[in-house]
Order: structure tokens, then C-alpha cells, then sequence
């Protein structure tokens, strides 16, 4: 079964940092762009970040832009996304899914084998 994966939540407080993790399982994703999306309560999901097939192919929300690094290790099969000074405001559930469209992350994109999410919550 093809399954994404999503790790390294937690409550943090404000200005502090957390590193989720998205290891990917029944396949590779050497060859995939893979977003990162977070969903508040009341809110409609956002894509945070996403990194291509390449790895100097990225995107950042213009929220989470000089705070958050998007990265990835084919050996581990999982791709991370580094955050620091975060603030109540990025409290969410925090989603990873793989762009099945393209290996990159602009243009067309169709995000599927979303993973089951993990909450991270941050206290001012």
C-alpha cells in the first residue's frame, strides 16, 4: 500500500521550532514534487511549501517565507520541512501529499496519498 506518512508534531511555544518529517512507504519518491499543507480548524487548507524532483524547485507561502526550509533525503525516502520562529498563527494540522501532475511544483498540480496528518500547535 502507497502511504505517505507525517511525523514530528507537537506543541511548541511561540518563536520556537519543529521539523516534520514525510517518509514515504510502498514506493519512491525520488521522482516526485511533494507538498506540505496545513489546515486550521475553520480554515481551508493551505500548501506551505513544496519541493520538486529537483531540489532547487521549491515554493513557500508568502505566510511561512524565511521561516520554513523544505528539504528531502531520497536514501530515507522522506522529505522534511524545518520550522522556526513559529507562531500561534501556524497552529494546524499539517498535511504531506504527492504531486501526481508534475515532479515540479509549479503549474499543474494534482496532490494525492495524502497522509494522515500531524498537529502541531504553538502557544503564544
Amino acid at each position: 500500500q502507497s502511504q505517505l506518512v507525517e511525523s514530528g508534531g507537537g506543541l511548541v511555544q511561540s518563536g520556537g521550532s519543529l521539523r516534520l518529517s514525510c517518509t514515504a512507504s510502498g514506493f519512491t519518491l525520488d521522482n516526485d514534487a511533494i507538498g506540505w499543507f496545513r489546515q486550521a480548524p475553520g480554515k481551508e487548507r493551505e500548501r506551505v511549501s513544496c519541493i520538486g524532483s529537483v531540489d532547487s524547485n521549491t515554493y513557500y507561502a508568502d505566510s511561512v517565507k524565511g521561516r520554513f526550509a523544505i528539504s528531502r533525503d531520497n536514501a530515507k525516502n522522506t522529505v522534511y520541512l524545518q520550522m522556526n520562529s513559529l507562531k500561534p498563527e501556524d497552529t494546524a494540522v499539517y498535511y504531506c501529499a504527492v504531486n501526481i501532475a508534475s515532479s515540479y511544483c509549479s503549474g499543474v498540480a494534482t496532490y494525492d496519498r495524502w497522509g494522515q496528518g500531524t498537529q502541531v500547535t504553538v502557544s503564544s
